[in-house]
């Protein structure tokens, strides 16, 4: 559990810079360069990640049990992921989708951290997706103080929309059936 905790602070660390102290990132820039710091920024995110990925999967080789969702609440977690896979994606192709819900992403990470911790009840379960639901609710909450940040990414347009509505659509669909499965090493469905 220790590995999984030390990657969360290093992978949701390095991305809550701007929550605590938007002025230290952008002085960190001008002092270093652009550069240097989104290499630095990308080192720390990925080692987390892998910590994060490898502390998760070694702390559900002995799980610690909270609570014992009914199984009811895994079909409720399986509607709720439907739209994360859009919004993930409509982060990156601005349209109506992206104007009505300001930051795409962060509803995304919301919606997929709830949905899971419905499903699983186990204190890393508990941990991670806490963890990250916290942090996407911090991160909201400060963007409302700070500058919007540029999202590169196509023009704005309905067919971008319809790109990720679509697109998302069967990045769920493959997720449930098959990646979900090779990836996490749990089917979501079966």
């Amino acid at each position: 559990m220790a590995v999984l905790v030390l990657g969360l602070i290093l992978f949701l660390g390095i991305h809550s810079v701007s929550i605590i102290n938007s002025q230290w990132r952008t002085d960190l820039v001008a002092r270093f360069g652009e550069i240097p710091w989104k290499a630095v920024y990308g080192l720390v995110a990925l080692v987390g990640f892998y910590l994060v990925v490898s502390g998760y999967g070694a702390a559900r080789l002995s799980p610690i049990v909270i609570y014992e969702p009914p199984v009811w609440m895994r079909h409720i977690s399986l509607l709720l992921m439907l739209p994360v896979f859009p919004l993930l994606l409509a982060a990156y192709l601005p349209g109506r989708i992206q104007s009505a819900t300001k930051h795409p992403m962060l509803l995304a990470v919301k919606i997929w951290a709830t949905a899971h911790l419905l499903a699983n009840g186990t204190a890393a379960d508990i941990l991670l997706f806490g963890a990250f639901l916290a942090w996407a609710v911090a991160d909201r909450i400060s963007l409302k103080r700070r500058a919007t940040p540029t999202v590169y990414g196509a023009p704005p347009s309905q067919v971008n929309d319809a790109i990720a509505i679509i697109g998302g659509i069967g990045l769920y669909l493959l997720f449930m059936f098959w990646l979900h499965k090779l990836l996490m090493g749990v089917a979501p469905i079966g």
